[in-house]
């Protein structure tokens, strides 16, 4: 019990996390970057939500390893002619497309 009530009262303490602002902030995507996610302005979450939404429906998840990406013709210029991506890679490739 003690334990427990230890728990709830350090739970009580923290406050409220609020997002930061510099990820909902529009961007706007480059015009390679716009022939996969549209050319409206939106925020680097939201771009890289609709990557992965591309991604999933291509089918473009290596099959044995699914950290890779296997890049298709569109996706190969915003990665720079690459074949194959990490899914760490994402995020920093997409950024250096957003203005």
């Amino acid at each position: 019990m003690a334990a427990a009530e230890k728990l709830a009262s350090r739970a009580a303490k923290v406050p409220e996390r609020t997002p930061s602002g510099a990820f909902m902030k529009p961007m706007t995507p480059s015009v390679v970057l716009a022939a996969v996610v549209g050319t409206a302005p939106l925020p680097r979450t939201e771009v890289t939500k609709k990557v992965w939404d591309y991604i999933r429906t291509h089918a473009l998840q290596d099959a044995t390893d699914k950290r890779i990406i296997n890049v298709d013709d569109r996706l190969k210029e915003v990665f720079g002619g690459r074949t194959q991506v990490s899914i760490l890679e994402i995020p920093k490739v997409i950024n250096a497309h957003l203005k």
